[in-house]
């Protein structure tokens, strides 16, 4: 196993709903990529028990943590702790790729 990964070999589009892809999975960590093409959304929804976070590597989103909604770029992290709704929604004109870190759930 390789300890290193260029996010751009792993980002990629699918017409029907955002893509998805890990980068690496242990028992306590998750981190993949989600890439919004424009006008995709992750829909809010929640965590139970999960901390998430996103980290914009391109382009632009409008993001949504409980009651916060923000539209942000390239350099920003955006914190969803756990039972906290949130999503986001590709707002710019070109492909929104997320670097993004979660524990993975019990048994999975």
């Amino acid at each position: 196993m390789s300890f290193f990964r260029d996010y751009r070999e792993h980002a990629g589009a699918n017409p029907a709903k955002f893509f998805k892809s890990t980068l690496f999975q242990s028992e306590r960590l998750l981190l993949g990529l989600n890439c919004l093409e424009p006008g995709q959304e992750q829909h809010v929804h929640t965590h139970a028990g999960q901390d998430k976070f996103y980290f914009v590597v391109e382009g632009t989103g409008r993001f949504t943590v409980g009651d916060e909604v923000r539209e942000v770029g390239e350099g920003w992290t955006i914190w969803a702790p756990a039972e906290a709704p949130h999503g986001v929604i590709n707002t710019g004109t070109r492909r929104l790729v997320l670097l993004v870190g979660i524990a993975p759930t019990r048994g999975g």
